[in-house]
């Protein structure tokens, strides 16, 4: 089985409060309180970060259906490049995962191509159509760890009603894409100076605001954990605090794109800088920063959503919503958060991306504690380098972030104590 040593490296668990230098040993693909014998493949972690294999919970993997834009092999492999050892693959499929036949077809699919693990959530309603409830019972059964209709936002509240309070029944968070289709119309940018100065539909801040808000109001009503996916407003991170503050079992995730871009970024009409929710003010980045700095936002995400070269070649108002992330999500947040505004510390980045998520869908993964996963994380926090959309492992290449430099790389990747993935020495 797979028996690895990983040696000399600065051992980072934030589920245990553990920073130490130290050797991870990882026996029959778990990890181990120490060398049970045999052979081990050895690594040395000397000057990098040993930290639990980080979790995606927001990526769009496109199969079945779309393979002209990602595949589950292709996916994987770029989740691998980005230091992740779990992604969490979003439903909004040809057909749609509201059946237990497709999450069966999804999970036997990346048993044979993934290379990291994949866990999968089930639709809400069926064909993401926002009316009828999918079958929570037997999606539960064929092993979804959450729902959501995430490309699509349910108006109907008695149905979202109904919904988180037949989740509770079989113990899965509901997680949701907040967009009010009435105050958000046919919005292709954030709302405000720059789609007048560019004559682009806007897409408001309270289009987003609204639902989260309506989402606080059933959490506490039903008692049951609703997840608000992409939060781009500083008004939603005000709601959520205050929320979370009173008990609420509520959550809020931030992409990387929300934090390192604003809409002036638009002025060209690059579509690969259009995204759902759009990129929005300095404002909201200052206060998603602070959201992330007091815990209100607990959970790091991509947001993956590649597309075909030919779907976004048209213009601006036509292209599809979405942008890739996978590869460069955790330098982004390195680079900002930890590096640059100081604003939490490389545990707490860490937190972040494994005993966060982990605990949002009771993952028995983001630790390293004897018996977990052998699923590991390494980590350079201080090499700079330059992301170049050629190199990119993912099918489509629909990137904002071609030739930006960031500081801090995953440079290994370990699943169940194999190595998937290693940063290859010309990069």
């Amino acid at each position: 089985m797979n028996n690895l040593l990983i040696k000399n490296g600065r051992i980072i668990d934030p589920a245990s409060g553990r920073n130490q230098n130290g050797d991870i040993f990882i026996a029959d693909g778990r990890i181990s309180a120490g060398p049970a014998g045999g052979d081990f493949e050895t690594i040395d972690a000397a000057g990098l970060v040993v930290a639990p294999g980080l979790i995606d919970i927001h990526v769009h993997l496109r199969e079945p259906g779309q393979s002209r834009k990602e595949t589950i092999a292709t996916g994987t492999r770029a989740a691998s490049a980005g230091g992740f050892t779990s992604i969490v693959a979003m439903p909004n499929t040809t057909p749609s995962a509201d059946s237990a036949a497709t999450i069966t077809w999804i999970r036997e699919r990346a048993a044979r191509d993934a290379v990291v693990n994949v866990f999968c959530t089930g639709a809400i309603t069926k064909d993401l159509k926002g009316e009828e409830l999918a079958p929570f019972g037997s999606l539960a059964a064929a092993g979804v760890v959450a729902l959501t209709d995430d490309g699509r936002c349910i108006q109907n509240h008695e149905v979202m009603r109904r919904a988180v309070e037949y989740a509770r029944m079989f113990g899965l968070p509901v997680m949701d894409h907040c967009q009010d289709y009435s105050l958000v119309g046919d919005g292709v940018m954030h709302e405000g100076e720059w789609s007048l100065r560019l004559g682009l539909p806007g897409w408001p801040r309270m289009g987003e605001e609204m639902i989260v808000a309506r989402n606080i109001m059933l959490a506490e009503l039903c008692r049951s954990p609703i997840h608000c996916q992409h939060i781009s407003s500083g008004g939603s991170v005000r709601l959520l605090r205050e929320a979370r503050a009173r008990g609420i079992p509520i959550s809020g995730e931030v992409c990387p794109h929300h934090i390192a871009l604003t809409d002036a970024s638009l002025r060209g009409y690059n579509t690969n800088f259009k995204m759902n929710p759009p990129l929005r003010s300095e404002d909201d980045i200052e206060a998603i920063i602070g959201g992330i700095a007091d815990g209100t936002l607990n959970i790091l995400c991509s947001d993956h959503a590649p597309h075909a070269a030919y779907e976004k070649e048209v213009e601006f108002d036509q292209a599809p919503f979405g942008i890739t992330g996978l590869e460069s999500e955790f330098a982004i947040f390195c680079d900002i958060l930890v590096h640059r505004r100081k604003a939490i510390s490389l545990d707490r980045l860490i937190a972040l991306y494994t005993i966060e998520p982990a605990n949002l869908l009771r993952l028995d993964r983001g630790t390293l504690a004897p018996g977990a996963p052998g699923d590991v994380t390494l980590i350079d926090p201080d090499l700079e380098w330059t992301f170049d959309k050629s190199r990119s492992l993912s099918l489509s290449h629909n990137t904002p972030f071609h030739g930006h430099t960031w500081k801090g790389r995953a440079v290994a990747t370990v699943v169940a104590g194999k190595p998937v993935w290693s940063l290859p020495k010309t990069a």
